[in-house]
This record gives structure tokens, C-alpha cells and sequence, in this order.
């Protein structure tokens, strides 16, 4: 039995839930006055280590993917133990979340259930491909924007501030540039699934647009709502973060524009892993200078 869930919880894909860590340390860079580290720290255990593998192995009881997903290039065989871990996963990141605050809690409640609805059979939203889009980029950018920040109890106040709302608005904007380049490797597989996602939608070189569409917006976005906030030296540092970012992407839509074949598994983890470790890094710089 334990052999058969040791088997199963590759399919959480803990490791990959790190690369959606931008959103986490950009609501922790907005807030003005002192963090609560513990919270913090709670706050990052109960997303990135629960909440998140939750929703992945959930995707993956009901995909059932035999191609390469998202942190993982040959998925395991989807068996009952995987749904048992995912509830178990559930069930610890909602208490997790109320021993931090029990809005917290709530919202991480919410978020789970609209990442099954993202998935279930019954409903499935991944198969409406604006649908799907405007639930991930809203849940897994503003709402979890401020569903962080929530979380380390920063006041009312600071959470409704405009500009505030504003920088939560630009992580929405980043996700929905980024998130159609997630599916943009596995266009055969949705096609036989019957789900129509964004990027399938859009074509390979109409994804690549999107995104640049998309990211752009919020680039421009984000230097306006510094500019609002007098924080021209966190737009620097973004800047100066995001070059790799710029240059891989560039490359990476240049080759798949003139050949599909390069929207490929590997390039798209690649640019996952180069985009979100750069963008953590810029956040946490703006977080600690901040707080010296």
C-alpha cells in the first residue's frame, strides 16, 4: 500500500508548484510596513507545498496524461491513490491555512474548488478555452495576489489601496501572457481529450503573440503603478530581472514561428523555469530592500 502511494505522489508534482512563485513574492513586495516572517513562511508551506500539489494531482486523476506534463516528461500511471492523496493534501492545506486566519483559510477553500471545477469531469472548465483562461489567470494571479497577502494579515486598507489593486491586476496580465505557452507542447493530446484550450485555439504562432500581448500589457501596467507608487527602482530592478526572460522568449518564438516542432516539451519547461526563478529573484530583491 505504501509502495502504491509513493508511486501516486509524483503525480502532485511538488517541485513544479515552486515555479509559481512569482505571485507569491510579488504580493509580499507590495505590502508597505513590516512582514510577519512566520506568516510568511506559513503562507508560502500552505500554497506552494499543499494547495498547489492539491490541484495538480487533481489535473492529473482526471487528464490522465501518457505525454509529458508539467514538471514531469513521463508521468506515472494515474491509480485510486492518487485521489486519496490529493484529499489528504486538501484537507492539510485548509487547516494550515485557518491556523494563519480563517479568511485565509476560506480563500485557499475557494481556490481548491475552482481548480476541480478547472479539471472535473462533470464540469471540466478546461474544455471552454476563454473560460479556463479567465478562471487560471484570475485565481492564479490577482486572487492569489491577494489571497497572500491576506494571508500575513496586511490590513484592509493596504489590500484595497489602488495601487495595490492595480499590481495584482498585472499579475493577472502576466499569467494570461504566460499560461496559453504552457499548453502550447501538447496540442495532440488536448485535441483526442476534447478540450479546446487557448493555445490549441490560437495556433502555435497565434500562442506566441498572445503571450507577448499579454506580458507586455503588464509590463506597461506594472510601470505605471510604480511610477503611482514612487518606486521607480523596483521597475529597474524588473527590468533588469526579466532580460534573460525577454531574450529566451524572443528566441524561443522566433524558432517555433518557423518551425512548430520547437514548441516542444523542453523549451516550454525551460522558459518556466528561467521566467519564474528570474521574476521570484526581482521580487524578493524589491521585498528585502524594502524592509533594510
Amino acid at each position: 500500500m505504501l509502495l502504491a502511494y509513493r508511486r501516486a505522489l509524483p503525480l502532485l508534482r511538488i517541485p513544479f508548484s515552486i515555479y509559481l512563485m512569482p505571485v507569491y513574492w510579488f504580493g509580499l513586495s507590495a505590502l508597505r510596513g513590516p512582514i510577519d516572517v512566520a506568516r510568511a513562511v506559513g503562507v508560502f508551506v500552505v500554497l506552494h507545498l499543499l494547495a498547489y500539489p492539491a490541484s495538480n494531482g487533481y489535473n492529473s486523476y482526471y487528464d490522465r496524461d501518457e505525454g509529458s506534463i508539467g514538471g514531469l516528461k513521463r508521468p506515472p500511471k494515474v491509480s485510486e491513490e492518487l485521489i486519496h492523496l490529493v484529499w489528504l493534501f486538501d484537507t492539510l492545506a485548509v487547516v494550515g491555512a485557518a491556523l494563519l486566519s480563517p479568511l485565509f483559510a476560506v480563500l485557499v477553500a475557494v481556490y481548491l474548488l475552482v481548480s476541480k471545477a478547472y479539471s472535473y469531469e462533470g464540469i471540466r472548465l478546461k474544455k471552454y478555452p476563454f473560460l479556463s483562461t479567465a478562471v487560471v489567470v484570475v485565481f492564479q494571479g490577482a486572487f492569489t495576489f491577494l489571497m497572500t497577502q491576506v494571508g500575513v494579515c496586511a490590513s484592509q486598507a493596504t489590500i484595497l489601496e489602488p495601487t495595490n489593486l492595480l499590481l495584482a491586476l498585472v499579475s493577472t496580465l502576466f499569467l494570461c501572457g504566460s499560461y496559453p505557452l504552457t499548453q502550447v507542447y501538447q496540442h495532440q493530446e488536448d485535441r483526442q481529450r476534447g478540450d479546446q484550450t487557448l493555445s490549441l485555439w490560437l495556433g502555435i504562432r497565434g500562442t506566441f503573440v498572445f503571450a507577448a500581448v499579454g506580458l507586455l500589457s503588464g509590463a506597461v501596467l506594472m510601470g505605471v503603478a510604480y511610477w503611482l507608487r514612487d518606486e521607480i527602482r523596483n521597475l529597474l530592478i524588473f527590468l533588469v530581472a526579466t532580460g534573460p526572460v525577454v531574450f529566451l522568449f524572443t528566441r524561443w518564438a522566433w524558432a517555433a514561428w518557423h518551425h512548430p516542432a520547437a514548441a516542444d516539451y523542453e523549451r516550454t519547461m525551460r522558459m518556466n523555469q528561467v521566467s519564474s526563478l528570474c521574476l521570484s529573484a526581482a521580487f524578493a530583491l524589491m521585498l528585502l530592500l524594502a524592509h533594510l
